[in-house]
């Protein structure tokens, strides 16, 4: 195992330059998805490898449920034995789960509630139309998913507008926005230096659906205008792993790139440019992660194996 154990807790660092790069040099499709991937790997690797750790750490603590032939002098020499970072791992551990269940249930929770609220809402059509005055719209998965608006933000509106709103939170719903949300909010629970990559793809999921919206209506101004003006009306509601309008990330920037020529789709950044770089380094330290993960996995498996049977 040696080192390979413990690289995957400050691989995520490499994910930093192209999660402050993606929005600005990749079409926003390409850069949620690709943040959201890179994030959900090294998530997984560093929740593996301190499970590894509290595995090898704690073997000779009283009470371990572990084999006895574990803690055996080879074992201790074939593998990074720590007792102190076995314990902490446990605590990282704990709050890792416990932070993750906490997210979860805050996510479905507040879709339950809305759904259930929802129910004796006469229109049953996919756009819901709240009497309420505080302007605010937003996408709510579900089965079926729905879009939900308030007449205080529909008010402040004119009917172009409107359709650029509700095409907006259509796109929403139709690529999964909030799944991307919640996998990199999960993410940054599981390992804080993951953290900037939330606010990174929320910001990349509103352009994404800003240019849907633009594309729908055919008229990119109307849907800038859209923008800024439900930004200027609306008012910061928390709702937990969901995307809503002109919510996340500077409304000047999504409406300066509405007003600015239609993003390319192409893919991977050219690799002599910065985007291109930051990609790399991105991509080699995901790969890095996995494998040191896996590296680690497979060696505690044989050594222990061996421990036990041998």
């Amino acid at each position: 195992m040696g080192v390979f154990v413990y690289l995957p807790l400050i691989l995520p660092l490499t994910a930093l330059p192209i999660a402050r790069l993606a929005a600005q040099h990749l079409h926003p499709r390409n850069a949620a998805l690709l943040l959201t991937w890179v994030g959900a790997t090294l998530a997984a690797c560093s929740t593996l490898c301190l499970g590894l750790v509290m595995v090898v750490g704690t073997a000779q603590l009283p009470g371990s449920p572990l084999p006895a032939s574990w803690s055996d002098e080879e074992v201790r020499e074939a593998v990074p034995y720590d007792e102190v970072a076995g314990k902490l791992s446990i605590v990282a551990l704990v709050v890792v789960f416990a932070t993750c269940a906490l997210t979860l249930g805050r996510h479905f929770g507040f879709r339950a509630r809305a759904h259930r609220a929802l129910a004796a809402h006469p229109d049953r059509s996919e756009v819901a139309v709240l009497a309420d005055e505080v302007p605010y719209a937003y996408a709510l998965p579900g089965s079926p998913g729905r879009v939900l608006v308030s007449t205080g933000m529909l008010n402040g509106l004119d009917e172009a507008e409107r359709g650029a709103l509700l095409a907006h939170e259509r796109a929403h719903l139709a690529g999964k926005h909030h799944r991307l949300l919640l996998t990199v909010q999960l993410a940054g629970c599981a390992n804080p230096l993951l953290r900037p990559l939330r606010s990174a793809v929320g910001y990349c999921t509103e352009r994404w659906a800003d240019e849907e919206a633009a594309r729908v209506t055919g008229d990119r101004r109307t849907t800038a205008r859209a923008v800024g003006r439900a930004a200027l009306i609306s008012r910061r509601a928390a709702v937990p792993g969901l995307a809503a309008f002109a919510e996340a990330g500077p409304v000047p920037r999504r409406v300066a790139a509405l007003l600015g020529p239609v993003p390319s789709a192409g893919g991977w950044p050219p690799a002599l440019t910065t985007a291109g770089l930051a990609a790399l380094v991105a991509a080699a330290g995901t790969a890095a992660s996995t494998l040191s993960a896996i590296n680690a996995a497979i060696a505690l498996f044989l050594v222990l194996e061996s421990a036990t049977y041998g």
